[in-house]
């Protein structure tokens, strides 16, 4: 099936293009690394910035610098307290203002490097510059996995899609890579977006009995702590999430992001569509698990 430019990512650069890329981090950077030493990833994109929202906890100087790219560095909680708040939250009117006003500045600060599309590796506040750009957004959760009504199970932030994972009693886990979309509702539009793969399924063996694990979510109360919950629960998930960068992210998300890249994407009817390489024909991508060796399984 052929497509015209509209409907295929990226397409409106011509064939011997090669696009623009920002990464966005906030914590370790482990999946901006693999980026920037994937040999597929820099013969497809070209990276021309790093963004940080977290300048003094994250390693995007350290990263940038190693890798000779400039630094746009925003800190979301600095620029929050300025506005007069001391919580980063979108649960408040309030707060979802000084998250668009945050954005906008962030906007300003990327537009002379003409990103052509982002990558979310690690990057923790929601934030609808996806309005401007594409962005790829790498999750720790099988964004496949629906419930009765075809809602998306294991979405959010941080180690709560491992957590609903693990109660639901599922014996591995995948981390997918969406293009992720703009929201008004945090809530409703997280995770949302055109999932474009998913990894191979990491076996799950969980070392506290299912029971066990239960019982220590149900005796949660009220809202999360700042510090965390600190119990055994979220020290698994946190190990599993660790575990799962190493056997999902770091191999999905340079493959997708070298299929993305190369214009492999198209999207039309709310189906979407996948070609191995720009000199085949567009199929209806129904399979959308990579393997090891960077092909779509069928």
């Amino acid at each position: 099936m052929n497509f015209s430019e509209d409907n295929i990512f990226l397409g409106h650069l011509s064939p011997d293009q090669c696009p623009n890329m920002a990464i966005f981090l906030s914590g370790s950077g482990s999946n901006a690394e693999r980026l920037l030493t994937s040999p597929e990833v820099l013969s497809a994109a070209k990276p021309v910035v790093l963004v940080t929202d977290a300048p003094e906890k994250s390693r995007a100087s350290l990263i940038a610098e190693k890798f000779g790219l400039p630094l746009v560095a925003l800190s979301i909680r600095e620029f929050y307290r300025q506005h007069g708040l001391t919580s980063i939250s979108l649960a408040t009117a309030e707060g979802r203002e000084v998250r668009e006003l945050w954005t906008e500045e962030l906007r300003r600060q990327l537009r002379d490097f003409k990103i052509d599309f982002g990558v979310l590796a690690g990057f923790e506040p929601l934030s609808n510059i996806t309005r401007d750009f594409p962005c790829l957004n790498v999750h720790p959760g099988d964004l496949s996995a629906v419930d009765a009504a075809g809602r998306r199970c294991y979405v959010g932030l941080h180690s709560r899609p491992i957590e609903s994972a693990v109660l639901a009693g599922e014996k591995s886990l995948r981390a997918s890579v969406i293009i992720a979309g703009d929201f008004t509702n945090a809530d409703k539009d997280m995770d949302n977006g055109i999932l474009l793969g998913i990894s191979q399924a990491m076996p799950l063996q969980l070392p506290i009995a299912l029971e066990e694990l239960q019982k220590i979510r149900n005796a949660r109360q009220g809202r999360k702590p700042a510090g965390g919950w600190q119990d055994e629960l979220e020290k698994l998930a946190f190990q599993l999430q660790e575990q799962l960068k190493i056997w999902g992210d770091h191999m999905i998300l340079p493959l997708i992001v070298r299929d993305f890249a190369r214009r492999c994407f198209a999207w039309d009817n709310n189906t979407l569509y996948y070609r191995s390489s720009p000199d085949q024909a567009f199929q209806v991508a129904e399979t959308l698990e990579y393997d090891q060796d960077g092909k779509r399984k069928k």
